[in-house]
């Protein structure tokens, strides 16, 4: 990947619905090889897609708690079950693996703290191998996800 390539990716983390031709004068190619560009980085999996960023409230969404969840059984069938059953709800937008304790953490999103509630006790406490649901409400968001960083000035 050179200069050029990670020109790119900053441009498009920044507006995913910059018009080729934009894109192309902001990184200094013509369109057809800044097009080329494109693709290639979206077939190697560099690019894994395009999405707009939604306003949680404005979608019913409003409330982002961050859950914490420590396995009591942690063999491979349990813990396959676990994340296949996690990978599945609509309510969990973000899940991740830990070293350690607690095991995962994930990202919720429901309409409020009654619809979390509903949440936890009908859906997440079901789940398989589960020892401990701790909640962490956060206050504001200091930062939203910004993307990845790229550093467009790099060398490859």
């Amino acid at each position: 990947m050179d200069r050029i390539d990670r020109r790119i990716l900053h441009e498009l983390q920044q507006d995913g619905r910059i018009s080729n031709a934009d894109l192309a004068d902001r990184v200094g190619l013509t369109p057809s090889p800044c097009l080329r560009r494109v693709r290639h980085l979206e077939q190697r999996g560099v690019i894994r897609d395009y999405r707009a960023r939604l306003d949680p409230a404005a979608v019913g969404r409003g409330f982002q708690p961050f859950v914490t969840v420590v396995m009591r059984h942690e063999d491979r069938a349990t813990v396959s079950e676990f994340e296949r059953r996690v990978a599945e709800l609509p309510e969990v937008v973000e899940a991740h693996r830990l070293f350690g304790d607690p095991d995962y953490l994930l990202r919720i999103a429901v309409a409020d703290l009654a619809a979390y509630e509903r949440f936890v006790t009908d859906v997440l406490s079901g789940l398989p191998g589960i020892a401990q649901v701790h909640s962490h409400l956060t206050m504001k968001q200091v930062k939203a996800d910004a993307g990845i960083p790229v550093d467009p000035s790099a060398r490859a």
